[in-house]
């Protein structure tokens, strides 16, 4: 029987508790929760069992899905609330009864509190137990089982060494007992488990208690929209059977989009409910209750002699060059308020903008509904093996052994940009945080960085972030993403992938095309300018709209679904001048701004970086030095693709060779075929 010790004796006596005016009820629901969660886990365990590792990576899953949490850790209270206190039977006793206590607060507040303390007495332990039990709070004690002998090996502060050599007195498991728990909530064995294997047993017990909703933890990817089997041959013959439809090449890429899962959990293009909602919210309500961020339309137009033919029609075939596609079952008519749908999308009605022109030009009417895809969708241009769908870029990073995976995306230098508005410091990279491994998100300085494009969805343990590339890579790229993978391994990350993501769909005329830039990523690989070995280079299908902080939030859910959550973005992402002139057509901060804002993005962490150019005194890229700024050439892009077209070389160093004459090569094409 544990005997209960006297709470700490009270001091004064002119005190009285005040009780609050807000119900946990009201905090929850300001915290966005239909149910309060607030409760507190206490991690206990011999020092180096793995407690922080795995209350951090607890903390990152909660996070991620929408449900507030914080951890407390035995050395970050100690440099803090409690630096006055020793390690003395006494002092123990008073700092588990401290943290018990804000752990309490935390947990009252609405919160999942997550304490990792090694808190060796069963005395203590219950003490804090019983502060929370007299709040009708709910408290799990959660046992980390890690052998002695094994936390002595992973003794990377060399605390046991220092206590076998008599240099730490009364350390835990050397000269001070640990009184093991004898009915925890759970115990956690880690040896020969992953963090990520024992995070998930404590989710499983947070499920369980009914804290957390029941996650689909197991589910490895996203839902796609292909059928197969013997679906597929009955499919196929109904779809010759039923009334056609004709797409674009556009619309095209927009099924690709969809079957392949970027879009989840969208089914098939919007209906009427779901566009209002994206229209004017950025968002969808699922059935559940929950909101999942989509920015943007994903809808099919049709002109009005299609929608009079097939109105009333249970299911549509859509066809492409006179080939099935996909049905579109359950089809449903509703209007294309095309300036509306612009003046949302967009901020404009322009058609001089490249991508409103199309909207333009399409049909007065849009059709939603359920989609069903025959097959992948191929274009046979040499380049579908790079197409990877979200969960086979999931599955390439588990076959790496990849416990970081991060990625990289620049502003296209071929967009007609004015002149010095695309400097090659412009540029994003992203830093994943794996659950076994130390925080990799730490922010740096960040000054005039251009937008990176990241889909997130957080996989416990496995964190994958995706990038959309629209620019040639220079030197200044390279050193960005080596600079970051050296950080990786510096804060304990073993295999850190690199992510190339350029885009694949349709874009503006004088972008820079898909071919020429999948070439020149290849010359820069082959030249080793970044690792082979690392570095996954995979096609982004979605087509580029130039919608701005708009879009930036489509491009954050799709890599979302592809398991990434962090984001780096930075100075006019996905933006471009206004149509006849007069500077930019969005506000060059909106984007990193409106993201941290932006519903049903709760995977998504903004993370700047810092800013490189070509530093003439040694002949290289560099990251930039404001105390010596005229050592440094920011190079734009107006100049870059001049030098390309005049067949001349750019400073020694900016660019690996080959990958230079790709571009240069494609600029001259462009000049000679403009010669009479």
């Amino acid at each position: 029987m544990v005997r209960i010790r006297s709470q700490c004796a009270q001091v004064a006596t002119n005190v009285s508790e005040q009780k609050h005016q807000v119900s946990r009820a009201k905090r929850s629901s300001a915290l966005g929760s239909r149910a309060f969660r607030g409760s507190t886990v206490w991690f206990t365990g011999l020092s180096g069992a793995g407690k922080t590792s795995i209350a951090f990576a607890l903390e990152a899953y909660l996070v991620s899905k929408g449900i507030p949490a914080y951890g407390l850790d035995g050395d970050n209270i100690r440099t803090g609330l409690n630096k006055n206190l020793g390690f003395s039977k006494e002092d123990r006793e008073e700092n588990i009864r401290r943290v018990a206590e804000v752990a309490k607060l935390f947990a009252d507040s609405g919160v999942v509190c997550l304490c990792s303390f090694v808190s060796p007495f069963a005395e203590d332990r219950e003490v804090a137990r019983r502060i929370h039990t007299d709040a009708e709070l709910p408290f799990f004690e959660v046992f980390i089982d890690t052998p002695l002998e094994v936390c002595e090996q992973r003794d990377t502060k060399g605390l046991y060494k220092k206590a076998r050599e008599g240099q730490i007195k009364g350390f835990t498991g050397i000269t001070q007992e640990y009184e093991r728990p004898e009915a925890p909530e759970l115990v956690v064995q880690t040896v020969g488990r992953s963090v990520e294997a024992s995070t998930m047993d404590v989710v499983s017990l947070l499920e369980n208690e009914g804290i957390i909703p029941h996650f689909e933890s197991g589910r490895l990817g996203v839902e796609e929209l292909f059928i197969y089997g013997n679906r597929l041959d009955s499919a196929r013959e109904e779809a010759a059977r039923i009334s056609p439809l004709a797409i674009t090449e556009l619309d095209l890429q927009w099924v690709q989009v969809l079957s392949e899962g970027w879009a989840y959990p969208l089914k098939g293009f919007m209906r009427e409910h779901e566009y209002l909602q994206t229209l004017h919210f950025n968002c969808l309500t699922l059935s559940d209750g929950s909101v999942i961020n989509q920015s943007v339309p994903v809808v099919l137009p049709v002109h009005t002699e299609d929608k009079d033919r097939l109105q009333g029609a249970t299911a549509i075939a859509l066809t492409y060059n006179g080939v099935s596609i996909a049905i579109l079952r359950s089809p449903e008519f509703y209007p294309h308020r095309k300036e509306e749908r612009c003046g949302r999308q967009f901020s404009i009605y322009d058609t001089k903008h490249p991508y409103i022109k199309m909207i333009e030009e399409s049909g007065d009417w849009l059709v939603g509904g359920t989609l069903e895809v025959l097959e992948r969708v191929r274009w046979h241009d040499g380049l579908d093996a790079y197409r990877l769908t979200p969960n086979e870029l999931r599955t390439k990073f588990r076959e790496m052994n990849a416990d970081a995976v991060f990625a990289f995306q620049s502003a296209n230098a071929g967009a007609g940009r004015p002149h010095g508005a695309l400097h090659c410091s412009t540029y994003a990279s992203v830093v994943l945080k794996f659950c076994s491994t130390p925080d990799a998100s730490e922010s740096v300085s960040s000054e005039s960085v251009v937008g990176l494009h990241v889909r997130a969805r957080l996989t416990i343990g496995r964190v994958v972030l995706k990038a959309q590339l629209r620019n040639p890579i220079h030197n200044g790229h390279a050193l960005l993403m080596t600079d970051t993978k050296r950080q990786l391994v510096e804060r304990g990350y073993k295999k850190p992938v690199l992510l190339l993501h350029p885009l694949g769909g349709w874009t503006k005329d004088d972008d820079v095309p898909l071919d020429v830039r999948m070439n020149q990523h290849r010359a820069v690989l082959a030249e080793g300018v970044l690792d082979p070995a690392t570095t996954v280079l995979a096609i982004f299908p979605s087509p580029m709209m130039y919608a701005g902080p708009t879009e930036v939030q489509w491009h954050a859910k799709c890599r979302m679904n592809a398991g990434a959550n962090h984001y780096i973005v930075g100075r006019d992402p996905a933006g471009l001048p206004r149509p006849g002139g007069g500077g930019d057509l969005f506000d060059p901060r909106h984007g990193a701004l409106v993201l941290k804002m932006a519903p049903g993005l709760n995977d998504l962490e903004i993370i700047p970086f810092r800013v490189a150019a070509y530093d003439t005194s040694v002949g290289r890229m560099a990251f930039f030095d404001p105390t010596r700024k005229e050592d440094f050439d920011f190079i734009s892009g107006t100049r870059m693709r001049g030098l390309a077209r005049d067949g001349k070389e750019p400073p020694k160093g900016f660019m690996a060779p080959t990958a230079w004459k790709v571009l240069a090569d494609y600029y001259q094409s462009l000049k000679s075929n403009m010669e009479p």
